[in-house]
């Protein structure tokens, strides 16, 4: 029985934020995005994403762009504050209960 042969594994590229900001800049009217990332090599969706990214219609730690509005940090820090007060009071629950127990 012959060993299969294993696919040789890809190596993952890094691109630099002018690097990106260079691709996406070469989007224009009269060049499309898939001509651009035909030409240089990439695939359709990342160069798509990077100017997603760039024009400010996603957020996250490559667009250069703050990862979350000041609203949406500060729900985030609620929720988080939230959920540690609901953790406190429900121990605080079971000890109640314990100590109630306790005393008959």
């Amino acid at each position: 029985m012959a060993k299969k042969d294993k696919k040789p594994t890809r190596l993952r590229r890094y691109f630099t934020q002018e690097f990106k900001r260079d691709a996406v800049a070469m989007i224009s009217d009269d060049r499309s995005l898939t001509s651009i990332a035909r030409e240089m090599g990439l695939p359709r969706s990342l160069l798509r994403r990077w100017k997603d990214q760039i024009d400010g219609n996603t957020t996250g730690p490559d667009s250069g762009m703050p990862a979350m509005s000041e609203q949406a940090e500060e729900i985030r820090l609620l929720r988080k504050k939230l959920r540690d007060v609901t953790e406190q009071r429900d121990i605080l629950k079971k000890a109640l209960v314990f100590f109630a127990e306790e005393k008959k």
